[in-house]
């Protein structure tokens, strides 16, 4: 596969576009972060440049899907390493280690842990290992699920939410955004490896 993207001097690679500091859509249309620059240094590698490089939006639900259907070359968005996926996808990596948290308006003290979170309303991202674990470790929380992380942040700001859980980084970026309106509660619960996501059995 690294010798056909080489040859042919291009290559697709899915990402987020709505995660600041990771993978965000700027005004002029194109997508920066974090990840961004972590898949133009691989496809670099490869003698492939920038300019030659398609960003497909990826969210968390569909990275799976879109791997195994070849709509993509591989995916870098804050894609968490774990058996379950490992299972039809392979990973390289990890190349960060993020670890799970919680936002919330910046004048709410109530919440300090996961354990705060039972009868809370909390936002987290379909196909996302945050949801997973929301489910796992609070169960009692009143879960809303979004295709994507700027939805839940709206709910927080509107009050439709008390809390937003996902890796530490994801929300920092969110905060760095927010104005002041939310805050990192700082109780990281998990650890969160993430790695490049390419089709099953693509090794080498």
């Amino acid at each position: 596969t690294m010798a056909e993207l080489s040859e042919a001097g291009s290559i697709t690679i899915g990402t987020k576009f709505d995660q600041p500091g990771f993978g965000l859509e700027n005004l002029e249309g194109e997508v920066e972060g974090f990840d961004v620059e972590v898949a133009k240094i691989i496809a670099g590698a490869l003698g492939i440049a920038p300019e030659d490089i398609t960003f497909e939006q990826t969210p968390s639900a569909v990275r799976e899907e879109v791997l195994e259907g070849g709509e993509v070359d591989m995916v870098v968005a804050t894609y968490t390493i774990n058996d379950k996926r490992k299972e039809v996808i392979d990973f390289a990596g990890p190349y960060y280690v993020a670890g799970q948290d919680i936002m919330v308006a910046a004048d709410d003290d109530s919440i300090a842990g996961v354990d705060d979170l039972a009868g809370k309303r909390v936002c987290s991202v379909q196909g996302s290992t945050s949801v997973e674990n929301i489910r796992t470790m609070a169960p009692e929380a009143e879960l809303t699920e979004y295709d994507v992380y700027s939805k839940c942040a709206d709910d927080l700001r509107n009050g439709r939410v008390d809390a937003v859980s996902t890796d530490n980084v994801i929300l920092v970026g969110l905060i760095s955004e927010s104005e002041g309106a939310f805050k990192l509660v700082g109780n990281p619960f998990t650890e969160e490896p993430y790695g490049i996501g390419v089709k099953k059995g693509d090794d080498e």
